[in-house]
């Protein structure tokens, strides 16, 4: 497996202990519907909530994460999310969330962004 992918899948460990240590419960890991993937897709019990979770690995912090968080990312997760929801047919909130991972494997520092973004709304006339 190639190193790049390695660490990426690190990462995706790191901030899977990370929402569990917050109490969520993982459901999925990698979760695809056609050519769209959810990173993480875990579930919090207590407020009935879905987190829809993209995390982001990266070995240096030389630009602002959240730019590759762009508007074309975050549709294809909402359509991934909703895909997920009509499959399993949950009546849940939903949250979207990122967590950037960003060092080595051993020296790294985690940001956890709760309702980093939400879907934008049509409006009609």
């Amino acid at each position: 497996m190639a190193q790049h992918n390695e660490f990426g899948q690190f990462g995706e460990k790191v901030a899977c202990e990370l929402l569990i240590s917050k109490g969520l419960v993982i459901r999925e890991t990698n979760w695809r519907l056609n050519h769209l993937e959810v990173d993480i897709i875990a579930y919090d019990e207590k407020t009935s909530t879905l987190h829809i979770v993209e995390v982001k690995t990266r070995r240096t912090a030389l630009f602002n994460p959240m730019d590759s968080i762009n508007y074309s990312k975050q549709k294809n997760l909402i359509n991934a999310a909703n895909g997920y929801i009509r499959y399993y047919q949950l009546r849940c909130g939903i949250q979207y969330d990122v967590i950037f991972v960003i060092g080595s494997q051993q020296n790294y520092k985690i940001e956890y962004i709760p309702n980093a973004f939400r879907p934008r709304l049509k409006t009609y006339r």
